[in-house]
């Protein structure tokens, strides 16, 4: 975890809903380079002597920011779950639909998200996140892909509507406006997850419920993405990969709601924890 004000976080690692330890003297932040060099490994050892000795902190009110620090990349698969591409009305796609997000959209998990100027279809997108552990580059199989995720966090994709779909085809134009990807409250490694391929996953606008749906549903699973990717790409350390939403999008009711100023969505993802999102309007 990464806890403090935007900009000056400490890095953390949670012990249990209430507490954590201070681990910012053995790990800067957690970025390209401490995922690169083993910093997960390099930091078991001494965060269990500290639990051991007691040496734990309460949360209490303060900030949590996004688990990682602000990647090279934001990568995202769009249509990746069979049941929203028939909310859509679009065909499952053969292969992994990949746009980008600009990095600076990673904000924490229960940061305001800000409506665009000119906006009236921003939407919600309950995701699962994977940060890549190890560079990444020609990976031979989705089994070696296993090797190079460093874990799993919840992600909120939000999106412009009207940006993304009817502004010449750039999905990147709908995807990339600040704020528009919170994430966390933490990063759980790969052991932390009996299995990615089955958690539930939530989102909530204003208490009632909007999604609903597990990976199960997910066309093209973690280390598919990983290894896809890789043939296209270098993915390096501290990456982000968000792999798509299950239904009910705003963009899938009839008729379309989207949000506006106040209101309050609450999101989460089974062993990766709940965040939440209060609206606001344009700067």
């Amino acid at each position: 975890m990464r806890i403090g004000a935007p900009g000056v976080e400490k890095t953390a690692v949670r012990v249990s809903d209430d507490t954590y330890v201070d681990v910012s003297d053995l790990a800067p932040d957690f970025d390209e380079t401490f995922f690169g060099s083993g910093g997960l490994a390099r930091l078991a050892g001494p965060v269990a002597e500290r639990v051991a000795a007691g040496d734990v902190q309460p949360f209490g009110d303060q900030r949590i920011g996004a688990p990682i620090g602000r990647p090279h990349q934001i990568l995202c698969i769009g249509l990746n779950y069979s049941d929203h591409a028939a909310e859509t009305g679009q065909a499952v796609p053969a292969e992994p639909i990949v746009f980008n997000k600009s990095p600076n959209t990673l904000i924490g998990p229960d940061d305001d998200v800000r409506i665009p100027r000119g906006s009236t279809k921003t939407d919600w997108e309950v995701e699962l996140g994977v940060v890549i552990g190890k560079r990444a580059s020609y990976l031979d199989s989705p089994e070696a892909a296993a090797d190079h995720i460093a874990g799993y966090v919840l992600v909120n994709d939000v999106s412009e509507r009207a940006f993304q779909n009817e502004r010449g085809g750039q999905w990147v134009k709908g995807k990339s406006a600040e704020t528009f990807n919170p994430a966390g409250p933490w990063l759980a490694t790969p052991d932390e997850i009996p299995d990615v391929r089955d958690l539930d996953m939530w989102l909530d606008v204003n208490g009632e419920r909007r999604q609903t749906g597990t990976t199960k549903t997910m066309i093209f699973d973690p280390y598919f993405v990983v290894h896809y990717l890789s043939q296209f790409l270098v993915l390096e350390p501290g990456d982000l990969i968000n792999t798509g939403t299950p239904p009910g999008v705003g963009l899938g009711m009839k008729p379309p709601v989207y949000l506006k100023p106040g209101d309050v969505m609450t999101l989460g993802i089974q062993h990766l924890g709940s965040a939440r999102q209060r609206v606001v309007g344009p700067r």
